[in-house]
């Protein structure tokens, strides 16, 4: 057995370093095939960056966050580097994108999500909304779909749907149903990746979408992003709902609520106190987000509350601050910094110029746009996604950059085709209960739907 895992672990290393070199070298040639001879150094380090980060983050040949790290070593290498450049820059700006807001705003929101599944706030809440929902399988599946929806608004579509699995697999272990199981797993990871399109810190790629606004000198309140962000959210995980109770749910016998028993979970015994107090912080937290633009204070800031109340209080300690996902953080940072550079140095203009002498319309790009989003996301980050396409949306559409990166961020959500999509995805596959071919149902609607739908309410909240 111990062979076989060695094999399997030097086999993958392999696989690893093939996709690595492979990644290289393409991201040479097409650097050497599109460089122009007026393109200076800058443009043309910039140039491989992107090919080579782009290839790194499809073919997965090392972490998402390690790529981050690398571009932002690489810019200060290369462009402020007077051996390599011939006219250095000042390079502080690519690393100083991890003291963005949009990452302090994020890091708020994950300390808000590991206390909230400390104290079992969320799996209470959790079980609150079930016992509304009766035992119906339609309402039990519309339950977790709008319970994944709006717990994926603050905290991130990953736990959102680790949790609802969890409190699930009782259920699905017991069940002679695999129509409903299949919705439930599917409705829930599908409708925590839509969900997260309704607030800032939803899910990364808004997040992304909104630093590299920040950079450009336009400001995105929380708020305002709700109200881009949460009717679509909606409706797109209805269509999906709807979807899926056609095409799985077709016995409306009742079903057994017994897996919903309060049982106390004796690796935490968290007391009530902490859980009122997580609760409390969350709803003044989330209302001194929404009402950031009456009064003045940063989101960035507001998200101080909850990293300073749980840190005194003891509530969050240093092996929780260890497990969060930082990982994420340093992918969005090197994100900004990859668009940054980008745009800095010319190269995205210099494309776009080309593609608007085609003549097509703004809403034609935006819809191009918003349709490679959602594809490429099928394949890499979100964030890895929007860091790309942002830059090149503003290079596009100049003077429509709230709404290019508006639809890309958002479209990039509704890349759920493939059991690897998403985290949120992979989860519910792990289970078991799923076939790659389950994805294609609500994938498809998502995938169709979801771009024009954002495309068009973008458009419409912008008149």
């Amino acid at each position: 057995m111990k062979e076989t895992g060695e094999t399997n672990s030097k086999h993958k290393s392999l696989k690893s370093l093939y996709y690595f070199f492979g990644s290289l070298v393409v991201a040479l040639v097409l650097t050497w095939l599109l460089k122009e001879p007026t393109f200076t150094a800058s443009q043309i380090y910039v140039l491989f960056l992107l090919f080579f980060s782009v290839g790194l983050w499809v073919t997965e040949a090392i972490p998402p966050f390690a790529v981050a790290l690398f571009i932002m070593a690489y810019l200060v290498f290369t462009l402020g580097n007077p051996y390599f450049n011939p006219a250095p820059e000042v390079v502080n700006r690519y690393v100083n994108t991890f003291s963005s807001r949009i990452i302090w705003l994020l890091l708020g929101g994950f300390f808000l999500a590991a206390a909230m599944t400390k104290t079992q706030l969320d799996k209470a809440l959790l079980r609150f909304t079930l016992k509304i929902s009766g035992a119906k399988p339609r309402n039990i599946v519309i339950a977790f779909m709008s319970t994944a929806m709006f717990f994926s608004m603050i905290m991130s579509s990953t736990a959102t749907t680790a949790m609802m699995v969890a409190a699930l697999m009782p259920l699905l272990k017991t069940s002679t149903r695999p129509g409903l199981s299949k919705a439930l797993l599917l409705g829930i990871s599908m409708a925590a990746t839509m969900g997260g399109m309704g607030t800032i810190i939803g899910i990364s790629s808004n997040a992304v979408a909104v630093g590299i606004l920040g950079d450009s000198g336009i400001k995105v309140d929380f708020l305002s992003w709700m109200l881009y962000g949460v009717p679509l959210a909606v409706i797109l995980t209805a269509l999906t709902c709807i979807v899926l109770l056609w095409v799985f749910v077709k016995d409306q016998a009742p079903v057994s609520l017994e897996f919903l028993e309060n049982k106390k979970d004796e690796t935490q015994n968290e007391s009530a106190f902490q859980r009122n107090l997580v609760l409390i912080v969350l709803i003044i937290t989330v209302l001194l987000w929404l009402t950031s633009s009456l009064h003045g204070v940063s989101v960035a800031a507001i998200a101080a509350i909850p990293i300073v109340v749980f840190t005194l209080t003891g509530i969050i300690k240093a092996s929780d601050v260890n497990s969060l996902p930082w990982d994420t953080l340093f992918l969005i940072a090197g994100g900004l910094s990859l668009g940054e550079a980008l745009q800095s140095t010319g190269i995205l203009a210099h494309f776009a110029g080309q593609m608007r002498a085609m003549n097509v319309s703004s809403t034609a790009l935006l819809l191009i746009l918003a349709y490679v989003s959602m594809i490429l996301a099928n394949i890499m980050s979100n964030a890895a996604t929007c860091s790309l396409l942002i830059p090149l949306g503003f290079a596009l559409l100049p003077g429509m950059e709230l709404q290019s990166a508006l639809c890309i961020a958002l479209a990039s959500s509704t890349g759920l085709l493939l059991p690897v999509s998403t985290p949120a995805t992979s989860v519910a596959y792990s289970t078991g209960f799923l076939e790659p071919k389950d994805f294609r149902i609500g994938g498809l609607i998502a995938g169709i739907l979801g771009p024009l739908l954002c495309v068009l309410w973008v458009l419409q909240l912008s008149r």
